[in-house]
């Protein structure tokens, strides 16, 4: 068992005002699936980018934030679930006042890898 107070928090890779915890990992010997938890600040972003071998599940804690999946975008808030397909191009953007939090469940596979996509990020809805 793991308290989330007690997991670091580190700057997610080429995102702004966005952060990471590894809740559950391989180091935790978790046999097939890996639970991750995001805070996205306010003004903060992850751009665009795809994981072409994993679907991923994401469930929202906290807040109300963009969300881009493929050629659509939604806007997500607490209790809201989603489900990326594997490949599908994705990004999030906080436009709000308060801090947005999001659970975020993928298979434990090697080979997982993030391609991040080189474009502008769409306007706000």
């Amino acid at each position: 068992m793991k308290r989330s107070a007690t997991v670091a928090e580190e700057p997610v890779e080429r995102a702004e005002a966005t952060f990471i915890q590894w809740l559950i990992d391989r180091r935790d010997g978790a046999p097939n699936f890996e639970l991750r938890k995001f805070r996205i600040r306010p003004g903060g972003r992850i751009p665009p980018h795809t994981h072409p071998e994993i679907e991923h599940i994401q469930y929202v804690l906290k807040g109300k934030y963009r969300v881009r999946l493929g050629e659509k975008e939604v806007i997500v808030s607490a209790g809201d679930a989603l489900l990326i397909p594997a490949g599908t191009v994705h990004a999030y953007y906080n436009d709000g006042n308060e801090d947005a939090e999001f659970l975020c469940i993928i298979p434990r596979k090697d080979g997982y890898r993030t391609v991040w996509v080189n474009e502008q990020p769409p306007r706000s809805c």
